[in-house]
């Protein structure tokens, strides 16, 4: 795959953006397309930097954003302001399902990582629903029958995109392309992921809070103030992988909940 070089561009204004916008629109004029995507490259940049975070080492970022890049050309020529949607919102999806698109693909998430995910944010859950209270590994450990060392074994192999992203907590495994980050703009502070269908995002707030304090934590500090899982490992004075740990926990206990209890919680 050949490497993305966006040229440097310096951002429009949201008056230039509006005449590009109808131009484009209005006469589908290419330059005013490429105008376009230049001026919203940062969406990609931002998305590719954010996924590239659970990957193995061997995937480019460079490879990322040219997998983002062909989202964002989509983005553009099917967006449509009429629909009362932001653009980055309605970008930031395309792009993040034309990098998912991609990475499926490449088929380096085996079944068997998925299944396991599965097994234990379904474990998670009916521990949650008995005990009235979030599971310890002990626990969790001794409901499916396996070790502690063997669960820790699991909790590290499902650290992967697919399965262990907030922003997919609205719908099924493969429906990642109904998600989506509401972005100020490419000089802003890291943004906080939402939901974007309103009962989901409440339903996810309540089942944060019945999160253990420390994975509460790492939730807080990686989607709300953006921080990466080392950033975070050095606040709390943990290793990366300690935190990327607590953060499988955490997400693999959202899904667990909002599969299991979603009308209890609305």
């Amino acid at each position: 795959m050949g490497k993305a070089e966006m040229p440097q561009v310096t951002q429009k204004s949201d008056e230039e953006l509006r005449e590009i916008w109808q131009l484009y629109r209005r006469e589908k004029d290419p330059k005013a397309r490429r105008e376009l995507i230049l001026n919203y490259s940062y969406l990609v940049k931002y998305v590719a930097g954010r996924v590239m975070i659970h990957l193995p080492s061997y995937v480019e970022l460079d490879d990322l954003i040219s997998y983002g890049t062909i989202g964002l050309i989509d983005a553009v020529q099917g967006f449509n302001p009429e629909q009362g949607v932001k653009f980055s919102t309605y970008a930031v999806a395309r792009i993040k399902g034309a990098i998912y698109d991609a990475l499926r693909a490449m088929d380096w998430v085996p079944r068997s990582v998925r299944e396991k995910a599965k097994m234990v944010s379904k474990a998670m859950a009916e521990l949650e629903q008995k005990n009235k209270k979030a599971p310890t590994d002990e626990e969790l450990a001794a409901h499916l029958g396996i070790s502690q060392e063997k669960l820790e074994k699991i909790l590290n192999q499902v650290t992967i995109p697919q399965v262990m992203s907030l922003d997919g907590l609205g719908g099924t495994d493969d429906e990642e392309e109904g998600t989506s980050i509401d972005i100020p703009g490419p000089s802003a502070d890291n943004p906080l992921n939402i939901v974007q269908d309103k009962d989901m995002k409440e339903l996810l707030g309540k089942a944060i809070e019945r999160l253990p304090e420390k994975e509460k934590l790492v939730v807080a500090l990686y989607y709300h103030e953006g921080l990466t899982l080392r950033e975070i490992g050095e606040v709390l004075d943990l290793s990366a992988a300690r935190i990327s740990q607590l953060h499988s926990k955490a997400i693999l206990r959202l899904r667990g909940m909002l599969g299991r209890e979603k009308d209890s919680f609305l």
